[in-house]
């Protein structure tokens, strides 16, 4: 009986953690997904901001080398960083949708400072080519366009720093997680390895007993044919002890008073005779011909 709750009980157990482990498994992976799609965002707006700087950088060299030189071809970088910097920003635009109010508020402020100093440069750069080179060159001088630059650094410094830190708490949560992970996979695989071997040692120390109840069974129901087969040949000698007593009881009265009996006495002590030689039969039939050959033996 107590094996038999104690089976009900692992088994139900063993299925349970089964299903928990599997559960754990699929909610880490969940986890480690999330973390890593967090991750690969975080590096695409480092990417969009250092595409920016670039922008602005590749679009400030070609604006003082085309003032200095007055050569259009100085003017490439500056038209290949200008059709990019839309993109870039859109990048990161969309980047920073999911952040925190303050990186957005940066994000916006870096677009109008690169809206300024791409007019400052437009501005030079149209003053050069009408000949005005005193005027573009004083507008240079002026430093408006180095401030913007400058403070347009600075904030995507701060964008930067903020991603840096952001990929860092990714990365801590990624390796809580793969260590979470291990201990609680670790803890579930142990529990599930001692009920399997608690439930395979309670299968076999049941299939055991059972095989002794079995055996015991079995020689309990060998005595029982030995007592019955006993039985059998005892009441097997006495109904043919009695049965022969009767047959020769009739063969004698047939034999000594026979010619003394009337006919229909003679005709009973025939079927008397007859019915205890059926008798006879029907005992050898019944308990085989080993049976008979003992019983002749034993007579």
């Amino acid at each position: 009986m107590i094996r038999k709750a104690a089976l009900q009980v692992l088994a139900p157990a063993l299925l349970a953690f089964m299903a928990w482990n599997a559960y754990l498994a699929v909610n880490h992976l969940k986890q480690m997904k999330r973390i890593a799609a967090l991750t690969l965002e975080s590096s695409m707006i480092q990417a969009s901001i250092s595409g920016v700087l670039r922008d602005l950088t590749d679009m400030e060299t070609g604006q003082r080398g085309y003032l200095l030189t007055e050569d259009p071809s100085y003017l490439q970088p500056y038209t290949d960083a200008k059709g990019r910097i839309g993109t870039d920003f859109a990048g990161l635009r969309a980047g920073l949708a999911n952040r925190a109010e303050r990186e957005r508020s940066l994000e916006s402020q870096l677009e109008s400072l690169a809206s300024s100093k791409q007019d400052e440069m437009e501005r030079s750069i149209s003053l050069r080519q009408k000949g005005y080179r005193h005027r573009a060159f004083m507008l240079v001088d002026s430093n408006e366009g180095m401030e913007y630059m400058d403070r347009a650094r600075g904030l995507l410094s701060s964008l930067s720093v903020a991603e840096t830190s952001s990929f860092a708490r990714f990365d801590r949560e990624r390796n809580a997680s793969l260590s979470k992970a291990l201990t609680e996979t670790i803890v579930v695989n142990s529990c599930l390895l001692v009920l399997t071997a608690c439930l395979f040692a309670l299968i076999r120390y049941h299939g055991q007993m059972l095989e002794q109840v079995a055996a015991q069974s079995r020689q309990e129901l060998a005595v029982r044919d030995l007592q019955l087969e006993k039985l059998t040949f005892a009441l097997s000698n006495q109904a043919r002890s009695k049965t022969s007593a009767i047959e020769a009881s009739a063969r004698l009265l047939l034999e000594n008073y026979g010619g003394f009996l009337p006919r229909q006495g003679h005709e009973y002590a025939e079927q008397i005779k007859e019915a205890s030689a059926e008798m006879e039969r029907l005992r050898q039939d019944l308990v085989g011909s080993p049976g008979s050959s003992n019983d002749e033996k034993a007579a």
